[in-house]
């Protein structure tokens, strides 16, 4: 990865002095034809940006060749996105805005192509920056529970896990600057390490995107959006704090960014610290308590040929766990983790280029990420330290976007993951020293006229696990043993389209078939986990479903309405179940299975701002899922 790294650096400063292109034009209000002061013009491919000047002017520099997609947004007009091509002169491009009071069409990254919700096959849902650090949730995933079909599960106000659609943990993909994030997903005591600082917006797929995004990605994603580079010219900083009433939290962060000809770069740090969690009759539940600690580092060069940023973040956490016997430990409600709780470190590096070449943008993408988990229980009983493991992930992304013409184009991309699994000194191994390898190629073909859109693509995925010989979960039991080789072959597909019924209806239909291969704790896991004792399985056979997605939209000027129905069978659903055993200990023994299943349900979202109040937003969302087995009986 580090002569990767360097190449690409080296390959940046080969053509860092060529000439630049550059955007410039004058944005006014159809209906007066008056210049419009602070527009938005954003970039959402390269993450650069401007604001207009009072005379509606705006320009952007260091814009590399090709095609790209401009936002031009503000508050009481309709969004525009225009597709421009650039290729070594100067554009000029007017703009006049209508005034709207719900705003829509925002560009979405997401997707298996770069466009407005509006032209996207498949609906994502957005929640963007400002929203969420007014939500009054110390944590980014507690926000998100606002969108319909997203739900939560909470062991404290730190430690949170998303749902969408009924499927959460291993089944739904998180990622940070287009990378996945691996940090022991697969418990629900195991939170994301996300930093809501730094970002522009959350966005959301609702379904199946194995097929651009791979496994674990058969419930849904997540993807974090970075905040734009400042303005050419700025050095731009900014400070927030949020304080909590209920856990006396205080979030805070401030951070730096400069672009200059070209050169960006940004500096961020921040703290999020709480108390243990009071409930309605006063009385706080012991060690729900958290402090998180976050660094991020970024820096990169614009230019002709194409974009090249490097992205580095560490975050380092203790989340306290409010176990049975934590409880009895916990006697105030104060600030620092001293007993049972989780130290978690995360250090990750993402290398993100694009480069432009004609007709065809090509993405190279590598990540390296290191995730430490330490357990500690009580300090009185040796050993204090029970779990000690890190695990080491390199991911890789290429993908290339070639327009054949105006209305047919294509994405064919290729992605893999190494992963290395390590247990240290620490009696309790809750996974095995274990090496994980997985390789992707894919194809999406898109073709789309005037009133419809057509989407179709087919991605093969093979997986390999290898855990070597080694005594389970690091307990006194010589007679069982963990010993692992596993491969899997993985086939799927999807088609979707969009049919624009006039301008402000728009009716959708996806179809997609995604897989997901059994994990490292659901093959091999043997021991304490919590508060009881879980056997993984070697025998799981990949997890596969196809789900079926309908969807309606509608947009006016004062309105907005989404409605959306589903149906997801699962073969070989994957799930931790208890087998009516118990251990000598008196634990009740857990064992991951597998059953046919099937989820199906609903979703709606009304957004009105009533005329003539259009400062009082009226918003109504709905969601209704159901999830079986097959042969009877809930999930």
């Amino acid at each position: 990865m580090k002569n990767l790294l360097i190449f690409l650096f080296v390959l940046a400063l080969a053509i860092s002095g060529q000439a630049q292109n550059k955007l410039s034009g004058i944005i006014t209000d159809k209906e007066n034809s008056e210049p419009l002061t602070g527009v938005s013009v954003y970039v959402p491919d390269l993450l650069i940006g401007i604001a207009t000047d009072e005379k509606g002017r705006y320009q952007l520099s260091n814009l590399p060749n090709g095609e790209l997609i401009i936002q031009f947004s503000y508050i009481g007009f309709q969004t525009v996105s225009k597709q421009i091509y650039l290729n070594r002169k100067d554009r000029v491009v007017n703009i006049e805005m209508t005034p709207q009071v719900i705003q829509g069409q925002e560009v979405v990254i997401s997707g298996n192509f770069t466009s407005t919700q509006h032209e996207n096959t498949i609906k994502i849902s957005t929640i963007g920056i400002d929203r969420i650090s007014t939500s009054g949730h110390p944590s980014l995933i507690e926000s998100l529970a606002e969108v319909p079909g997203v739900s939560l599960i909470s062991k404290g106000p730190g430690v949170v896990t998303p749902v969408i659609r009924g499927l959460s943990l291993s089944n739904i993909l998180v990622l940070k600057n287009g990378m996945p994030m691996e940090n022991f997903q697969f418990s629900e005591n195991h939170p994301y390490l996300i930093d809501e600082n730094g970002l522009q917006q959350v966005e959301i797929i609702k379904g199946p995107a194995s097929l651009i995004y791979g496994s674990g990605a058969v419930g849904g994603v997540i993807n974090l959006v970075p905040e734009p580079v400042a303005a050419q010219g700025k050095i731009e900083g900014d400070f927030t704090m949020n304080f909590y009433g209920n856990t006396r939290g205080v979030l805070s962060n401030i951070g730096l960014k400069g672009h200059q000809n070209g050169v960006v770069w940004g500096l961020r740090g921040g703290i999020n610290t709480s108390r243990d969690y009071v409930q309605g009759n006063g009385n706080y539940v012991p060690n729900t308590r958290f402090n998180r600690y976050n660094i991020k580092a970024d820096v990169g060069l614009l230019r002709k040929k194409g974009t090249f940023r490097l992205f580095y973040e560490y975050s380092g956490n203790k989340f306290g766990m409010a176990v049975p016997p934590a409880v009895q430990l916990v006697t105030e409600n104060a600030y620092k983790n001293e007993v049972w709780y989780q130290d978690l470190t995360d250090h990750m590096i993402i290398s993100q280029n694009k480069l432009f070449l004609g007709n065809t943008k090509l993405d190279i993408d590598v990540s390296y990420e290191n995730n430490k988990r330490k357990l500690f229980g009580d300090p009185v009983i040796e050993p204090f330290k029970l779990v000690d493991m890190t695990l080491q992930t390199v991911a890789y992304r290429i993908k290339a976007n070639h327009n054949f013409s105006e209305r047919l184009r294509a994405i064919f991309g290729a992605q893999g993951m190494y992963q290395n699994n390590k247990n240290f000194d620490a009696p309790d191994h809750v996974l095995p020293d274990a090496e994980i390898n997985e390789i992707s190629l894919y194809g999406i073909v898109q073709y789309a006229r005037e009133r419809y859109k057509i989407e179709a693509g087919l991605r093969y995925s093979f997986n390999a696990i290898y855990v070597p010989r080694q005594k389970a979960d690091g307990h006194d039991d010589e007679t069982h043993y963990i010993e692992y080789n596993g491969k899997f072959n993985n086939l799927s597909a999807s088609a979707g389209a969009s049919v624009y019924v006039n301008k402000q209806n728009i009716l959708r239909i996806n179809v997609a078939s995604a897989f997901r291969s059994p994990n490292l704790p659901e093959l091999t896991q043997y021991g304490l986990h919590g508060t009881r004792f879980e056997m993984g399985n070697p025998d799981l056979k990949t997890q596969q479903n196809v789900e079926t997605d309908l969807g309606y939209h509608l947009h006016t000027r004062h309105t907005s309405l989404d409605l959306s129905v589903f149906y997801n069978h699962i073969n070989n659903y994957i799930y931790l179940a208890p087998t009516g055993d118990t251990t000598e200990a008196g634990l009740n023994i857990y064992q991951y299975t597998q059953s046919n299943a099937q989820l199906y349900g609903g979703e709606a979202r009304f957004h009105i701002h009533p005329h003539p109040a259009h400062w009082l937003p009226i918003l109504s969302p709905y969601a209704y899922v159901i999830g079986e087995q097959r042969g009877g009986g809930y999930l």
